[in-house]
């Protein structure tokens, strides 16, 4: 296709960016066509996200050129390429927390004079239209991941863009969310809106899109109609081999570890409406998988283990560390008895995006209030930085790199250092794998294992049932605020514990 025709909206030729130096995308050539979905590929860091925010007008390239309808352009900034009906839905949302969800919706399209009961009726409408149960009402600031990205999803479509590049766009959804959402794409696909998904889920990609294109180290390595793609050979293109056997291969009985000793025992804890009555145990050596919808409960029973939430005063249940009762009123005190809570948004509670690898991790040894932190110099945090950078194998463009510099799995990797600097008895990963390619995955689920083969008790929360059924020795499902069923991985099916877990 030529930048004349009609049906290309879009297109990159030669197109090369470079932060100090080093090129995050090379040559990249790239089009959109008109009403189709462009699922754009690859492992963290491939270029993915430079890409579509040079589209999106977030980020300038450093050559190469870029035709909108036949034009030569070079959008300045996100409102100039919003006001050409190019819009972007963030991996990490960029609403404002202290305004609702309606003033989000309607930021920057405001009248000049408007009734507040008019506005939230309006987005009330609006959110029902996509099936997105979300308040209008409601402080940003105070809804969990899944419904800021349903407002970020919203806000897009409701600019009436002709084109719209969603980056990971499900990654915080439940299934049942998720349907809704492809609903909406297939519903945006008809009115001729064209569409840019950039996804770690393959299936979706697979499911979803007309064509792909498969970035790798910033060059485009393939690209072809979806129909001339599978699982295998994405991920061959995207990482040079194939993982699919490795990452979720079928578990059996027989090499399931063995539970240790008791470390944690929970007994009837609640708080408010959200957990309640919840009881459960923990295992030295032994990972613990736990499944639960959105609003099931599951982070915040392990939140109220770590001290991170309170239970309730009274009747609010027991937590015993070994065989001893504790009531933890702040994280400090956990991490000092060996508990750590790795969170699920690492933005936004993970780490200090614009410190250093090092100084991220040294935070780590800080936030437990090791004596030792508070005399340690430079040297030893270099030292303490390129033992744990080596260890996860953190990837970074130099040794001063700031983690907002960083790819997705390389800041989780980092998240995860923080927690293992302060050598946990309990670990408990929220997530560990969210908005996390393929390659870093694979990487993510050996530290796990290896800190269980350790010895270490290791908690992994994931509402993707692959990989629970893949990394448990026990699987618990949460439903309502409290585990109510036990699994062995073999004897699991998907559909038992998703019936156990909507049921």
């Amino acid at each position: 296709m030529t930048d004349t025709d009609p049906e290309t909206i879009v297109r990159l030729e030669g197109v090369t960016k470079a932060y100090r130096g080093v090129p995050a995308l090379k040559a990249v050539d790239f089009d959109l066509r008109k009403g189709e979905v462009h699922a754009l590929l690859g492992e963290n860091g491939a270029g993915k996200s430079t890409l579509t925010k040079i589209i999106a007008g977030v980020v300038d390239a450093t050559s190469g050129k870029m035709f909108h309808r036949g034009h030569e352009i070079a959008y300045t900034s996100p409102h100039a390429a919003l006001d050409a009906g190019i819009a972007m839905v963030f991996q990490e949302t960029s609403l404002v927390p202290s305004m609702t969800v309606a003033q989000n919706l309607y930021l920057g399209s405001e009248k000049f004079l408007n009734r507040l009961r008019g506005t939230y009726i309006s987005a009330q409408q609006f959110l029902q239209s996509l099936n997105f149960p979300v308040d209008p009402s409601a402080m940003v600031e105070t809804l969990g991941a899944a419904k800021r990205q349903m407002v970020e999803i919203a806000r897009a479509v409701h600019h009436n863009a002709e084109i719209i590049i969603f980056d990971e766009p499900t990654a915080t959804l439940t299934p049942e969310e998720k349907r809704h959402f492809f609903a909406l794409v297939r519903r945006l696909k008809a009115r001729g809106v064209s569409i840019v998904f950039i996804s770690h889920a393959l299936e979706e990609a697979l499911m979803i899109s007309d064509r792909i294109t498969i970035l790798r180290d910033g060059e485009v390595v393939a690209s072809g109609a979806t129909a001339s793609f599978d699982r295998d050979a994405i991920i061959a293109a995207m990482v040079g081999r194939t993982l699919s056997a490795e990452l979720y291969k079928q578990r059996d009985d027989t090499k399931l570890r063995k539970p240790g000793k008791k470390v944690l025992s929970v007994q009837d804890i609640s708080m408010a409406n959200i957990v309640r009555n919840n009881s459960f145990s923990i295992f030295q050596g032994q990972i613990t998988g736990v499944f639960g919808l959105i609003g099931s409960g599951r982070t915040e029973t392990f939140k109220i283990v770590a001290g991170i939430y309170k239970r309730d005063f009274k009747r609010g249940g027991t937590i015993e560390l070994d065989d001893k009762p504790v009531r933890y009123i702040v994280p400090r005190k956990a991490m000092k008895d060996g508990i750590v809570y790795i969170s699920e948004d690492r933005k936004s509670e993970g780490f200090f995006e614009t410190m250093s690898i090092a100084e991220n991790l040294f935070s780590g040894l800080l936030a437990a209030g090791h004596e030792k932190a508070w005399i340690i110099d430079r040297r030893e945090m270099r030292d303490l930085s390129a033992e744990w950078t080596r260890n996860l194998n953190i990837r970074a463009i130099s040794e001063n790199a700031r983690v907002v510099e960083l790819s997705g799995g390389n800041q989780q990797k980092v998240v995860i250092g923080k927690g293992l600097v302060q050598k946990p008895r309990i670990v408990i990963f929220d997530e560990p794998t969210r908005g996390v390619d393929v390659g870093a995955i694979a990487e993510i689920h050996q530290i796990i294992n290896r800190l269980a083969d350790e010895g270490i008790a290791v908690v992994v929360i994931s509402s993707y049932l692959p990989e629970i059924k893949n990394l448990s020795d026990r699987i618990l499902v949460c439903r309502q605020g409290r585990i109510v069923e036990e699994f062995s991985p073999s004897e699991a099916t998907e559909e038992k514990i998703m019936y156990a877990a909507v049921h």
